[in-house]
């Protein structure tokens, strides 16, 4: 018995010992694609701690049981499991849409095929090969449904965005930024676009409900690479570009055309408002002609006195007039081929529990403006870490300093024309030089000799005591800005089975915070320009934004045979404190730009706000089978933006997802790879209030006193804005449906989507009696509506081991409508726009023009007795009168487009050369050209004007469309200067071309790239010179204008 008993313990040992043997197991790892070894590969034996890596030459070894099963999978590529044995041959196959199939959303991460919103992603791939240095002008033309200005060219500056258009009149429309899955109050040009994973846009309330108050206009989520398992990699990254002015210049008259334009407007004024006849007007004018352009000293043409240079008999200028000089102000401005430079290094890998990544970059880019400028310094480190089976934490923190030199008068304050570089160098009178000239037209040079810059000092009719080159050197300024940014998270919890009924449940602690600090600096110079009395002048100004934000989530996920449930359950606190000081003096000291040394102090302030809010929320996703998916979602936020007894609000979505293509009855119809249908509807809020100057406006519901009244010296104030503590929110109802899928094996992928938003209760100005010393008070009255629909279609036609090519061709629409204003009145008049009920939000209003009398070149207009609301007219006549004219406005039209979007496609041969070209394109919507109004209704002799003038009536019986010129006094706001907002613009082109693996495995690199990008590259439009991507709102201004560029870039990894 003992015996038996021995032998029955000692087969036990045996077997026991057998099942637990450990063997070695090889093999090596290579790619589809070429066949080359795919390096840092995580090997890892299935539910084990157990694994590697592969080498660099795609070889792994480990010990593992005999039989296990061994998963395989490297980021790019395609997971594969397979048993363990000897001498293995694994070969993995690249993903191509592993980025595409994945969906950041509020709080999160989950399968396209199971959302029921409506987003987009964008990968790394599309960012880095856009030359900019911030990253909000690389989203265009990549995303359907979201409309992207060209923004300023000055370096560094960002585009701005509007998703599913304009939401409210006096809340901001601008997206929510969020960062790693904390909203985000930095700079968003201190963010390396390199040092970005994945850009995310939410644009419906089920994408974006769960950011509650701040998710009504969109959400733009930014995910930040992380480091990934395997051995370290280390990446640089070179570039150099070369940058130039991307808008040709608006076609203007050369210097003959203009002294014949100046001449025949005083001849014009004389006989048609002076009433002369035209032989005393013919010798007025022509008399005239030298005092009213700046006197002989300002005459080009040397062989003639402007007195002379028309000929009398034919009142042409005279054919033989030669010029000394022909300074062409904008060229003399601009630099051609701005140098750009950029260099990025990043080391990232990590083990199976700790991964991590750590990124430098440095740029420098000059501005197509001479002395502008922009530098970045930027670092990232990212930590992931799971410490033990049920806890895992990680950090994620920035820092950046940015510094630009800019001109104050380009972007700065635009609304100051005569002292506006680019206002003065595209319309100045080309007869004008930049530098002082002798009376023979030669330079006049100062006693070393070196040119005299003309500071328009001897006669020139205006732009008196300004040199616009001369300032770009003179006057000074700058800013710098500090930013830090830290996200950090602990999470507690597992998915593993041996958690019993915990299995799934996990609490999450999120905290990040933004903090900014920023000083800008202005100098202005004591000799020339309009300091030049008050002996220069200097300002500072500092400010400082620090805002947290700190959430507890509660999620639980399980799935229970067909059913898989995910809950969402959490609290978030969030604050933002923002300072500012500033400080002006006058009589300054040369070369100091601080503001001890100036004499006179004139101006000194300084304020300070805080903006707090908490939030509760919750999500519920269900998905049945892979077929039917259903979520909702709630938040309830409590701003200190309104009275305590109105500061909360709930913001709610639902939604589902019917996924069709796997269904039953799909299953013969195989040449649907994918189908959905989705539907969700929601309510968001915005309580991002504005004030008139465009800022936040953080006391919206109180009493507002201004304290700069005086009376006889003593301090005083005033009332100057009402209470109203029943203010609130706006909200906005949105509704999504959207049929997405791919067919034919992704050979052509669709989605179209029909949206519907609805914002109520917008805050605007409730009229009050003029008695009562007050022009209104803000309250919740208006209403306006956005809908449209949004299409893609992606054909890939050509996909073999050779070559892969894709297009991919988005449109938009939409239709804008303003529901309701205030029962006192249905219309908001401002400018040239009009805002009324049953019209598009910015509406342009004004005088219509009905073309040009033949007989005497006047220009002609509509006008009527009466309107009615629908824009109906009455009692229409013809007049030559503007003031009848301008008392008789017409509804004409908006900027709104009829369609719009992109046409990307992409080229992959030999999988080493690589080629994309991204387009973008708007059909329909109109544009006051400001600047072409400005040149064709010449106010003053020193202004250019446009070509167009050319074609002006000048006798009786002309058929134009040009009325006659004439001197100042004659500026008409019409239709005339509305043009057809359509375009087509090429954005980028990118070239590259990378080393095969078995090359660069030789070479011990990882992959070498070297490749080209032009950016921003060509745009056609109706008007030379116009940009029709300024702003929204339809118009144009004397802004930095937009740049191309061209750049060369080497990427290298180790």
């Amino acid at each position: 018995m003992e015996k038996r008993l021995m032998t029955v313990v000692a087969g036990l040992a045996l077997s026991t010992s057998m099942a637990f043997a450990q063997s070695q197991i090889s093999g090596h790892v290579t790619s589809s694609e070429d066949g080359s070894p795919v390096i840092g590969a995580s090997i890892k034996v299935a539910g084990t701690n157990t694994g590697t890596v592969t080498d660099i030459d795609g070889n792994f070894s480990l010990n593992a049981p005999a039989g296990a099963k061994l998963e395989i999978t490297y980021i790019g590529m395609n997971s594969t499991s397979v048993k363990a044995g000897k001498n293995m041959k694994i070969v993995l196959d690249p993903d191509n849409h592993s980025l595409e199939d994945v969906v950041v959303v509020a709080y999160g991460k989950m399968k396209k095929s199971s959302f029921t919103g409506s987003a987009a992603a964008i990968g790394n791939e599309q960012l880095e090969n856009r030359a900019v240095s911030n990253v909000s002008k690389a989203l265009d033309g990549q995303v359907a449904g979201v409309t992207v200005t060209s923004g300023s060219g000055q370096p560094g500056e960002g585009a701005k965005i509007i998703v599913r258009g304009f939401g409210s009149i006096n809340a901001s429309n601008n997206p929510l930024y969020v960062v790693d899955g904390i909203p985000y109050d930095g700079n968003i040009s201190s963010i390396n676009p390199s040092d970005i994973a994945q850009i995310t846009v939410l644009k419906d309330a089920s994408a974006g409900a769960l950011y509650g108050a701040r998710g009504a206009n969109g959400v733009v989520m930014i995910t930040t690479k992380k480091g990934e398992t395997g051995k370290t990699k280390v990446s640089f990254k070179n570039t150099l570009g070369w940058s130039y002015r991307a808008l040709p210049k608006y076609e203007n008259v050369n210097q003959k055309e203009f002294v014949q334009l100046s001449y025949e407007a005083l001849r014009n004024s004389y006989e048609f408002t002076n009433g002369m006849s035209h032989e005393a007007a013919v010798a007025a004018a022509r008399a005239a002609l030298s005092s009213n352009l700046g006197g002989e000293q300002y005459n080009p043409f040397k062989n003639y006195t402007f007195s002379e240079i028309i000929d009398p008999t034919t009142e042409q200028v005279r054919s033989d007039a030669t010029s000394a000089w022909n300074d062409d102000w904008m060229d003399m401005l601009m630099n051609s081929g701005a140098p750009r430079h950029e260099h990025e290094l990043s080391v990232s890998g990590g083990t199976e529990k700790t991964q991590y990544l750590i990124s430098l970059g440095y740029l420098n880019e000059n501005g197509i403006l001479k002395n502008t400028n922009f530098e970045r310094y930027s670092g990232r480190t990212n930590v992931d870490s799971q410490i033990n089976d049920w806890f895992k934490a990680g950090m994620n923190t920035s820092l950046a300093y940015t510094s630009s030199k800019y001109n104050q008068y380009a972007d700065k304050d635009h609304s100051s024309a005569q002292n506006n570089v680019f206002y003065s160098s595209q319309f100045v009178s080309p007869l004008y030089p930049m530098y002082l000239k002798d009376a023979s037209g030669k330079d006049l040079l100062d006693a070393n000799g070196n040119r005299q810059f003309d500071y328009g000092e001897n006669g020139r009719p205006s732009l008196t005591d300004y040199n616009p080159l001369a300032g770009l050197y003179e006057d000074k300024s700058y800013n710098t800005y500090d930013n830090a940014s830290v996200r950090t998270y602990m999470s507690f919890g597992s998915d593993k089975d041996s958690f019993g009924w915990a299995k799934g449940l996990k609490l999450t602690l999120n905290f990040g915070a933004d903090y900014v600090s920023g000083e800008q600096t202005t100098m202005m110079n004591k000799y020339h320009g309009n300091q030049a009395n008050a002996g220069g002048y200097i300002t500072k100004a500092h400010n400082r934004t620090l805002s947290y934000t700190f959430n507890q989530l509660l999620t639980w996920n399980r799935t229970f045979d067909k059913h898989s449930v995910d809950l969402l359950a959490g609290h978030e606190f969030y604050q933002k404190k923002y300072k500012y000081m500033n400080a002006a003096k006058t009589n300054i000291v040369d070369g100091i730009d601080e503001l001890a040394p100036a004499a006179k102090l004139t101006d000194g302030t300084s304020y300070s706000t805080e903006y707090d809010v908490e939030s509760w929320l919750g999500r519920a996703n269900y998905n049945y089978d892979d077929k039917y998916y259903f979520s909702a979602s709630f938040r309830r936020d409590g701003s200190s933006r309104f009275y305590k007894d109105n500061r909360w609000g709930t913001f709610w979505s639902v939604g589902a997802n019917w996924r069709i293509s796997n269904e039953k009855f799909m299953e013969n119809v195989k040449w649907i790879d994918n189908l959905s249908l989705k539907a969700s509807y929601g309510q968001q809020g915005n309580d991002a209030i504005l004030d008139a100057l465009g800022y936040q406006d953080y006391y919206v519901w109180q009493n507002l006193y201004d304290l700069s009244y005086s009376n006889g010296g003593a301090i005083g104030g005033f009332v100057s804005s009402l209470e109203n503590k029943d203010i609130s929110w706006e909200k906005s109802g949105n509704l999504n449906i959207g049929l997405e899928g791919s067919l034919l094996n992704r050979l052509i992928d669709f989605s179209v989507e029909y949206y519907n938003r609805k914002t109520s209760d917008m805050l605007l100005n409730y009229p009050m009696a003029l008695s009562t010393g007050f022009s209104g008070y803000n309250a919740n009255v208006g209403n306006v509506r956005n809908q449209g629909f949004e299409l893609m279609l992606a054909v890939t036609p050509i996909k073999n081991e050779n070559a892969v090519w894709r297009i991919q061709w988005m449109g938009s629409t939409i239709k804008n409508k303003v529901l309701k204003l205030t029962d006192k009145s249905n219309q908001i008049v401002s400018g040239s726009y009009i805002i009324k009920e049953g019209l598009p939000i910015y509406t342009f209003y004004m005088a219509k023009s009905a073309g040009v009398d033949p007989q005497t070149g006047a220009q002609l207009y509509y006008a009527y007795e009466n309107m009615d609301d629908n824009g109906k007219v009455t009692g229409e006549y013809i007049t030559s009168d503007y003031t009848k004219a301008a008392n008789s406005k017409y509804y004409c039209g908006d900027r709104m487009p009829d369609l719009y979007g992109s046409i990307n496609t992409s080229l992959n041969l030999f999988k080493c050369i690589d080629l994309s070209v991204t387009t973008t394109y708007s059909i329909g919507g109109k544009i006051l050209d400001n600047l072409y109004m400005s040149s064709m209704q010449n106010m003053y002799f020193n202004n250019a004007w446009n070509k167009n003038a050319l074609r002006r009536w000048q006798k009786p019986g002309d058929i134009t469309d040009i009325p006659r010129i004439e001197v100042a006094g004659k500026y008409t706001l019409t239709d005339n200067y509305l043009i057809d907002a359509s375009y087509f613009a090429i954005k980028n082109i990118t070239l590259g071309y990378t080393l095969p693996k078995i090359v660069t495995s030789k070479l011990h690199l990882s992959g070498v790239r070297i490749y080209g990008t032009a950016e921003n590259l060509a745009l056609w439009s109706h008007m030379k010179g116009m940009d029709p991507q300024y702003n929204f709102n339809g118009s144009t201004d004397y802004v930095y204008s937009p740049n191309k560029s061209y750049t060369i870039g080497l990427e290298i990894n180790f």
